[in-house]
């Protein structure tokens, strides 16, 4: 095994790969899986990572297409091009992928714009194939009459040859004469040959040939004379119907030759679209994230999980690599999570380069490696790993071993490395973009050896894999790589979080902060005699007491900080919130506001051409009359009188209603018109002077009623749109049944509105199963709508194919 594929199992790729391999269908696509490695190379990284994300997206408005009923058939397809015949079992299995390639053909109708649509267009079915085998072979040990007309003749004439012997036979066994030779009266067959059971005392009774006799001797089955000719026309018939089978056969099988080179590159296409949707079911079910794949060797894990733990249980971690450092060295308690969060970062990015996405946060960076190496050898590996030091050593040696020459430029780096922070350096070669560099992955570095020798040995590893271009992330307990960190450029420290409190890992990876042992605050939780505890701190180095001092400092400060972040981004959080409630407030009423503006103006033109008319009216009165045009006005007015002169006589209002002395500038109602006018003066006399429209008209105070507060037209239209919106009763649920498309269409716009005006999250549309065109209506229609954010299949429960489930 060599020293990629070992990393990867202490990774536990494989482990990773049979999960996957059981969401495949075929058999076939589930060996595939099982070889997946890693690729090298970005731009096919990339492509392995858009089919993924591609047909995840197919599967969430389109059921998951289906591959069971792949069956290996490239032995089969050679035998055919070489003139071998095909048993039925073996055409059955041609058949079977035929009907696959049509099925999946379908499927991938429509998906022009996605990286599978040039697999869904090499699919090459073959409907004439497919059925006609399906025609000819009804079962894996029988063929169907209907396979060729001299098969159906040869059948009937066995047919009736069979019920010509039964017929002979059956004369013979209710024979009086027979009765006392038959040993019982029952017709059978020894060698495919109709025979009768006769009595061996009696064998000469029955004359015939004798085919066999029972174990205790006393029954003879004889083929009576009388059938013999019959027998020997059912032999030939079957002879014939057998060879009239292989003839069939191997036509069926001379046509799947003329088309084995596209079934099986059909075949091919369908393992490869197997393989990437059992990706997509992957990354459904372990609720992943596409990441973005760097160019540049920067990895930027958010919120990772590792896919093998409970993502119900796991806690996820934050890992920065390859940017602002190439080297992170995480410190901490044992069993808190150190171990776990390198094989998560050595995992995750085995997972991307294999073209599967991830379980971390949308907006993830992840590069593609030339290689990935690991020496993780603890109590959480699924194979234990060799544990001395000479053991650990001996797997570094390799892993050294496999980076490249030192580059001659790097020298002078080499040097800088070493000085404190802020001294002028080089940037180390991993942090000047090695593409498709190397990751490695040291668990307990210098481990297994006298602590003083450990750390250095282990801090000289770290620097001469650095000036090879290697990102590393490395776990320990030694303070002199802590130390080594916060004095090095491009690297950094981080620490597992562990509550001393409750004596429990929080499994949280903080970058920044070295880590402690936490030994004496567990050992003093654990019941450790004070006295011990007390006695061991005066023996720890002073040096060593004031930096453990120091990081239990930076690390109060941190959750402070932590917490004080927390409080603000939930604030933020809120404010953004309300925010985006008031604009989309705003921008309803700015909508509804343009409408009532709309209609105002129409309401506006109506009345100017009703007073145009008036005018016009009464221009043509004092054209015919001789009269001033404010005469004709007047008789306008006169004779609008006479029109409510035969209506029943209304008390006439009072002032009561005007509760304060009216002014000019008040808008009033004419009563008797229930026309609104402006007060443009108040006579001496109390008459009133009122502007109603383009009209001047003169009024007594007891003749109107003085309005408050008026609202306009768009005020108030908007208010009542508002009501309406407050008081919207919408179902979440809407039956489509019986429509046509066009109709559906139409009716499930009007809802979809309706919906989103009600705050409805989610609706379920009714369209019934029938022949799937009111289904592919409804879908085409929610593709087009804005404001449906994705759709799918009603699950079992849910109405199955019958309901279409929309959120908005």
């Amino acid at each position: 095994m060599n020293l990629t594929q070992k990393s990867l199992n202490t990774l536990e790729l494989p482990a990773l790969l049979e999960i996957l391999a059981e969401k495949a269908g075929s058999d076939s696509a589930k060996e595939q899986i099982r070889l997946l490695r890693p690729v090298t190379e970005l731009a096919e990284a990339e492509r392995l990572m858009r089919e993924t994300s591609d047909a995840k997206l197919m599967t969430e408005t389109r059921q998951t297409p289906g591959f069971a009923n792949l069956r290996e058939i490239g032995s089969a397809l050679s035998r055919t091009k070489l003139g071998g015949t095909l048993n039925t079992r073996e055409l059955l299995n041609i058949s079977s992928v035929l009907r696959e390639t049509r099925q999946i053909a379908a499927y991938g109708e429509g998906s022009n714009n996605n990286s599978l649509a040039p697999m869904f267009w090499s699919l090459r079915p073959n409907k004439f194939l497919e059925e006609k085998i399906d025609r000819a072979i009804v079962a894996e040990d029988e063929i169907s009459d209907s396979a060729s007309s001299e098969l159906y003749a040869i059948r009937r004439h066995i047919r009736a040859a069979n019920s010509k012997v039964r017929d002979i036979l059956q004369k013979i066994i209710s024979s009086p004469s027979y009765q006392k030779s038959l040993q019982e009266s029952i017709i059978t067959q020894r060698s495919g040959r109709f025979v009768v059971p006769v009595r061996a005392e009696h064998k000469g009774a029955v004359p015939g040939i004798v085919h066999d006799t029972s174990s205790s001797g006393a029954t003879l089955f004889v083929e009576p004379m009388s059938v013999v000719n019959a027998n020997n026309e059912i032999r030939e018939l079957e002879g014939k119907e057998k060879r009239e089978i292989e003839r069939i056969l191997a036509e069926l099988s001379a046509e799947t030759a003329n088309f084995a080179d596209d079934i099986l590159n059909s075949w091919d296409m369908l393992v490869a679209l197997d393989v990437i949707f059992a990706k997509a079911a992957l990354s459904y079910e372990m609720k992943c994230a596409e990441p973005i794949l760097s160019s540049d060797g920067e990895v930027e894990l958010k919120r990772a999980r590792h896919p093998l733990l409970s993502k119900d249980t796991a806690v996820p971690v934050d890992v920065s690599l390859g940017k602002s450092w190439d080297t992170l060295v995480i410190t901490g308690p044992n069993t808190g999570g150190k171990t776990v969060s390198i094989k998560t970062l050595g995992l995750l990015c085995a997972m991307a380069a294999c073209g599967l996405h991830i379980p971390v946060a949308s907006g993830s960076v992840v590069p593609i490696f030339r290689q990935i190496l690991a020496d993780i050898g603890d109590e959480q590996s699924i194979e234990q790993s060799l544990s001395t030091f000479s053991s650990h050593m001996t797997n570094i040696v390799a892993i050294l071993g496999e980076l490249p020459p030192y580059p001659p430029s790097a020298r002078g780096a080499m040097q800088g490395l070493t000085s404190e922070r802020g001294a002028p350096q080089q940037q180390p070669p991993s942090l000047r973009g090695d593409k498709g560099g190397v990751l490695i992955l040291l668990d307990e570095l210098g481990a297994g050896t006298d602590p003083a020798e450990g750390a250095a040995l282990a801090t000289a590893i770290i620097e001469y894999a650095r000036q090879r271009g290697a990102k590393l992330a490395v776990t320990t307990h030694y303070a002199e790589l802590k130390l080594y960190a916060l004095q090095t450029e491009g690297v950094e420290n981080a620490s597992c979080e562990f509550d001393v409190e409750t004596l429990k890992p929080t499994y949280r990876l903080i970058t920044g902060i070295p880590g402690k042992s936490n030994a004496f605050a567990i050992s003093e939780r654990l019941g450790l005699n004070p006295n011990i505890i007390e006695d061991a701190k005066q023996r720890v180095d002073s040096g060593n007491a004031e930096f453990e001092a120091v990081i239990a400092n930076l690390q109060a400060k941190r959750q402070e900080m932590e917490r004080l972040n927390f409080e603000l981004r939930v604030k933020n959080e809120e404010i953004a919130n309300e925010r985006l409630q008031a604009e989309t407030l705003r921008k309803r009423l700015e909508d509804e506001k343009v409408k009532a503006t709309r209609e105002a103006r129409g309401e506006a033109e109506r009345i100017i051409v009703q007073a145009r008319e008036q005018v016009k009216a009464a221009l043509e009165i004092a054209q015919r009359t001789g009269a001033n045009p404010a005469d004709a006005f007047k008789t306008l007015n006169d004779a609008e009188k006479d029109v409510y002169a035969g209506a029943p006589e209304e008390e006439p209002e009072t002032a009561e209603w005007n509760y304060r002395e009216i002014k000019p500038g008040d808008t009033v109602e004419l009563l008797k018109f229930g026309t609104k006018a402006e007060v443009i003066s108040v006579n001496s006399d109390g008459e009133l002077e009122l502007k109603a429209g383009i009209l001047t008209v003169r009024a007594g105070v007891n003749e109107v009623r003085l309005l408050e507060d008026i609202k306009s037209e768009t005020q108030r239209y908007l208010e009542k749109s508002e009501a309406a919106l407050r008081t919207l009763d919408v179902h979440s649920e809407v039956d489509l049944r019986g429509m046509d498309s066009e109709e559906a269409t139409a009716v499930l716009e009007r809802y979809i509105d309706n919906a989103v005006r009600a705050n409805l999250l989610s609706v379920r549309i009714i369209h019934g199963k029938g022949t799937g065109a009111l289904r592919a209506a409804v879908q085409n229609a929610l593709k087009r709508n804005k404001n449906v954010k994705k759709f799918r299949i009603g699950s079992y429960g849910e109405g199955d194919f019958g309901v279409t489930v929309a959120d908005l």
